[in-house]
């Protein structure tokens, strides 16, 4: 990942008038690959229909990331009734990741009382990339004859270990207003959610421990939105697609549907057949003597040592695993005419190195090329050593735009894929209820028997380049090499369309699965 200046900063200037109306101008600098270049972050006030009056002279001021800008103002009801209202963001473009911009509403009752924090808003400020409205806050109430004092709070914030990069050039505008509160969107997700006629758990499952039953469905977010996933012994994720079966592993933010390859016919849980991976005992990559190894791409030819983690992780040359995935989805999807239904959707490769507080490893650099001992993202997020491994907590958002695979996608991904195929990552895995490192799981529906690739690095130690796997009985494990000594099952995985998976029939079971209605079972 690119480092983040923390000089960077933004210059925020707001004049005011009587009637809700200024501007908050930001002006960031972002340094990447040596290159200053300038955005600008504009918020325009517009007209509300209770009398809305700035409170302050203006603002001027820095903001380095990580800080925030505030804007009072107050809302006078001179009527004889109380009145409940709720506020829009208006007109509002805000293409920012979506974790990188929050907000706070504030609200006291005189002018020199306590800010209470209005708890009807969002923690981010909502994502939309064209012009349209948004709910800001629900259910404001201001008596008759009363003022309100309010205060916009907007944080620009650092993401720790998250590249910001694609902020360089964002977007966000908006006017406000007050009115009916907007029915909540339905997200992409949700609409593929409902479609599948699913029903989502409440809360945070133990991720520590192997999900031995059917857990049915959670929620997490990913690069794109909501994405819901399947944990446990679930019956109702079975698909069926280009003539094999597949398991459904979440529904993707965008509507999308990840599945993972599960042979030519439908396997109970719990089943160990080889027919359930589409090879067995192949090596990740001949070469394992480096960090570089560890990528699905990597920088320079086979054989020549990495002199830099830039280098490292430069998508140029690909690993034998996927030089081996790539020609199975060519032969098997492209060339039967079935890759229009599959969707561009990142794979995230996480290279990130966050050092060795966070992974555990005291012999960590954190550097991650050449032979420098390293561990990655996963490994931290699993705790895969000393760490306190009750606290395990997956993510489905890429720390490092690099390692976000996709084909054509420079938006969110990084463009360097031939086919929109990959493999499930060890936070998916751990979400389903594979458990800690080294459980034993027998039941939740990822298990075959057998062991087979995962896409997350784990460790680069002495002269070994190190993979998560599921290995068989004892579950979510890891090799110390990725040649032919610790070879391994591969299990390929796609992500069909939205548009797509909303054409199909079946209930998801073995004798029903989701399929094209001209498919048969």
């Amino acid at each position: 990942m690119q480092e983040k200046n923390k000089k960077t900063i933004i210059l925020l200037v707001c004049a005011i008038t009587i009637v809700l109306a200024g501007a908050l101008g930001t002006y960031a600098y972002f340094v990447t690959s040596a290159r200053e270049e300038k955005q600008e972050l504009t918020v325009t006030l517009g007209t509300l229909a209770l009398t809305f009056e700035d409170n302050s002279d203006g603002i001027a001021g820095e903001l380095t990331l990580g800080e925030s800008i505030s804007k009072e103002f107050k809302i006078r009801n001179t009527g004889t009734q109380d009145v409940t209202t709720n506020m829009l963001f208006n007109e509002m473009v805000n293409t920012y990741l979506s974790e990188s911009l929050s907000y706070t509403l504030e609200y006291r009752t005189s002018e020199d009382g306590e800010w209470i924090g209005v708890e009807t808003v969002s923690q981010n400020v909502p994502r939309s990339e064209t012009a349209s409205d948004k709910n800001l806050a629900k259910d404001l109430t201001i008596p008759a004859g009363e003022t309100y004092y309010y205060k916009l709070t907007i944080t620009f914030n650092n993401l720790d270990d998250v590249d910001q990069t694609q902020d360089i050039g964002a977007i966000f505008t908006s006017k406000f207003k007050i009115g009916d509160t907007l029915k909540d969107e339905e997200s992409l997700s949700e609409e593929t959610l409902k479609y599948l006629n699913l029903t989502v758990n409440e809360g945070i499952p133990n991720y520590a421990e192997p999900a031995t039953t059917d857990e049915g469905v959670f929620a997490l977010e990913d690069d794109y939105g909501t994405s819901y996933y399947y944990r446990g012994a679930v019956t109702n994720n079975y698909v069926k697609f280009a003539g094999f079966y597949w398991r459904i592993i979440r529904i993707n933010g965008d509507g999308s549907l990840r599945i993972i390859y599960d042979g030519l016919r439908g396997y109970a849980n719990g089943t160990e057949d080889e027919g359930r991976l589409a090879y067995t005992e192949k090596a990740f990559n001949a070469k394992y003597d480096d960090n570089k190894y560890v990528g699905w791409m990597f920088g320079g030819a086979q054989g020549t040592e990495s002199t830099s983690k830039a280098q490292a992780q430069t998508n140029e040359t690909d690993s034998d695993l996927k030089t081996l995935v790539d020609s199975w989805y060519k032969t098997n999807i492209e060339d039967k005419s079935l890759g229009d239904k599959v969707a561009d959707v990142i794979f995230c490769n996480d290279r990130s190195t966050p050092g060795k507080e966070e992974t555990g490893y005291l012999s960590d650099t954190g550097l991650g090329y050449g032979k420098n001992s390293t561990a990655y993202g996963a490994t931290a997020r699993m705790g895969a050593w000393n760490k306190d491994l009750s606290t395990v907590q997956p993510r489905f958002t890429c720390p490092q735009k690099n390692d976000a695979f996709t084909v054509s996608d420079e938006t969110k991904g990084n463009g360097d894929l031939a086919y929109p195929v990959g493999l499930i990552t060890t936070d998916e895995t751990i979400a389903a209820g594979s458990g800690k490192n080294y459980e034993a799981s027998f039941s939740f529906y990822l298990y075959k028997g057998k062991r087979y690739w995962l896409f997350s690095p784990y460790y680069y130690y002495g002269s070994y380049a190190g993979m998560f796997y599921i290995n068989g009985g004892f579950g979510l494990s890891y090799v110390n090499e990725t040649d032919g000594a610790g070879a391994g099952g591969v299990a390929p995985v796609i992500n069909l369309k939205a548009e797509y998976v909303k054409t199909m029939i079946g209930d998801g079971t073995i004798n029903d699965p989701y399929r094209d209605v001209a498919d048969t079972v």
